[in-house]
């Protein structure tokens, strides 16, 4: 019989206070969220790192931040926008780099105009790819010295493999994917996408991380497990091939909720 896939969580550390028993007692993955801002990551984020070694001592699981993503744009065609990212990225691994961490979230250029216009401008997808490279390149170095990989998650991403081949255009293991379960789940209901099973499934060998978090399909609710309305068992059975190759990771609004919606997927007999 097949074990069932055990439930990582994205937190900061105010939450991983609360929550420590629970993440070490089974050695679950865990997302810090404490580095995503540029006053953090400009200013003196030593102690943040401390204290997140103190929390952890004991730990021997899979260890992951959220990287920089607030205002930064990867595929910016303006090239002072473009050289500020790409320092945020940096940024971001030294922070990997000091905590131990082996995974850092960072979000995909996508947006909904792409999806309509891409095909409709000669040459606009090679440019978007083009300039991400340009902005990545640098990271993608970092992180293969550093042991560190950046994986890829979908925000307003309507095609389900454009930042797939995006990831596999650098040809690197630090470049892969992540799937969003709330951002896949708004993009069909509201504009048209697949479901959020195909999102999985279509990322393949190149998925090395989800954020599970459940919504109605009209915004991007982060709500516990069970409150919403995506498919679960949809989705769980897209992830189990990858055998625990791709870190799932609750992240909710509501750090209360993830104890109960580990609790509500256990029930289900999906995760524990």
């Amino acid at each position: 019989m097949t074990s069932l896939p055990l439930l990582g969580a994205a937190m900061p550390l105010d939450t991983l206070e609360t929550l420590r028993d629970w993440v070490i007692a089974d050695q679950r993955d865990l997302e810090l969220q404490d580095f995503t801002t540029a006053e953090v990551l400009c200013g003196e984020w030593q102690p943040l790192v401390a204290r997140a070694q103190t929390l952890l001592q004991g730990y021997e699981g899979r260890l992951g931040i959220h990287g920089p993503f607030w205002g930064l744009n990867l595929a910016s065609p303006d090239f002072e926008i473009r050289a500020l990212v790409s320092r945020r990225m940096l940024q971001g691994l030294e922070v990997c780099e000091a905590l131990g961490a082996t995974q850092m979230v960072i979000h995909s250029p996508y947006t909904t105009w792409d999806y309509n216009n891409l095909d409709n401008l000669q040459g606009a997808r090679d440019a978007v790819v083009a300039l991400v490279h340009e902005v990545l390149a640098p990271a993608v170095r970092r992180a293969e010295e550093i042991g560190v990989t950046m994986v890829v998650e979908n925000i307003e991403d309507i095609d389900t493999d454009a930042r797939c081949l995006l990831a596999d255009s650098f040809e690197s293991p630090a470049l892969a994917v992540s799937v969003d379960t709330g951002h896949a789940h708004y993009a069909h209901s509201s504009n048209g996408a697949a479901p959020v099973d195909y999102y999985i499934r279509r990322a393949g060998e190149r998925l090395r991380h989800v954020h599970l978090q459940d919504a109605d399909g009209y915004a991007d609710r982060h709500w516990g497990i069970g409150q919403g309305t995506i498919n679960w068992a949809s989705v769980f059975d897209a992830v189990a091939p990858l055998d625990g190759r791709a870190r799932l990771i609750l992240e909710l609004r509501n750090k209360t909720q993830i104890l109960p919606s580990a609790k509500w997927l256990a029930e289900k007999g999906l995760a524990r």
